[in-house]
């Protein structure tokens, strides 16, 4: 089941929207991080990155089998062996992974699906008590070049609101991610 559609554009346009390194440092993710999944992959725009900078493993997760492809191709050319991608509905049948059994989760750009709540939950059961939920989303800015409708896109007091009600703890103040996004992380119970 896909979520609420914003589009792909295609990826050379996608990678000038964001600094994935500099996301993720913000984000707080550090080279001691076992485990992370990463809902809706895409491009492996943040995924791969992350593969580079920690030493444990990194997953991948999407709905379109060419995007899992073009990623796992993207990994095995960086030499990045500790990146997995799966072609997995994730929204209608979670993530397939194992309770407690990840250490940061990222809901980048996909919080505007029409149950949030959906997302949330497997994030907090997948994630270990501790563990970091890491949220980005578009800024709700019509002026943004990218991003959901605008009727659909979350406000940043939304995902919060969320991410709240699916007792995830300790949330750090929102920042900003120029030049379009915020976000947030929150800790797992």
């Amino acid at each position: 089941m896909k979520t609420g559609e914003s589009g792909m554009p295609e990826e050379s346009l996608w990678k000038g929207f964001f600094d994935p390194t500099e996301v993720l440092n913000a984000l707080g993710l550090n080279r001691d991080t076992r485990r992370v999944v990463d809902f809706g992959s895409g491009y492996g725009t943040f995924s791969l990155p992350a593969a580079g900078m920690i030493e444990g493993e990194v997953i991948g997760l999407d709905i379109e089998p060419d995007l899992i492809d073009l990623c796992r191709r993207k990994a095995r050319e960086a030499g990045l062996g500790n990146a997995r991608f799966e072609c997995w509905d994730f929204v209608a049948e979670g993530s397939g992974l194992e309770d407690s059994s990840v250490d940061y989760a990222m809901l980048f750009n996909i919080l505007h699906a029409e149950q949030p709540e959906i997302l949330l939950n497997e994030a907090q059961r997948i994630l270990a008590p501790g563990g970091t939920l890491a949220v980005m989303h578009w800024s709700y800015d019509k002026k943004t070049p990218r991003g959901p409708a605008m009727d659909i896109r979350p406000r940043p007091e939304d995902c919060r609101k969320w991410v709240e009600a699916c007792d995830f703890v300790a949330l750090s103040p929102m920042i900003s991610l120029p030049p379009w996004h915020y976000g947030f992380t929150a800790k797992a119970k």
